[in-house]
């Protein structure tokens, strides 16, 4: 699974990158990154379809477990993604 570090990403956030929060509605009411798109890990099977399989995805969730089941389900069906190691709890980057 390729992974990607907190501080790689935030880097990143003016480039054209795709980022999915996978957190539940409460946890991400603490705030997550700007931009990111919020699908819970359990409608995430669900919502797949609203994916372009032709775009690279950053997964994300609190700690980098939930995020890393996301990705292992996404790669299953076609999807390019990422995993952020260490979750929201590495992120020290601005949150919205």
């Amino acid at each position: 699974m390729k992974e990607i570090m907190p501080k790689e990403l935030e880097a990143k956030l003016n480039e054209d990158v795709h980022i999915i929060d996978v957190r539940e509605v409460d946890e991400v009411k603490e705030g997550k990154i700007p931009g990111a798109i919020h699908i819970p890990l359990g409608l995430l099977e669900f919502r797949m379809h609203e994916l372009d399989r032709s775009k690279e995805y950053v997964m994300v969730c609190r700690s980098g477990g939930q995020s890393g089941r996301a990705c292992q389900l996404l790669d299953s069906h076609g999807y390019s993604v990422v995993n952020m190691t260490g979750g929201m709890m590495a992120w020290e980057g601005k949150t919205e």
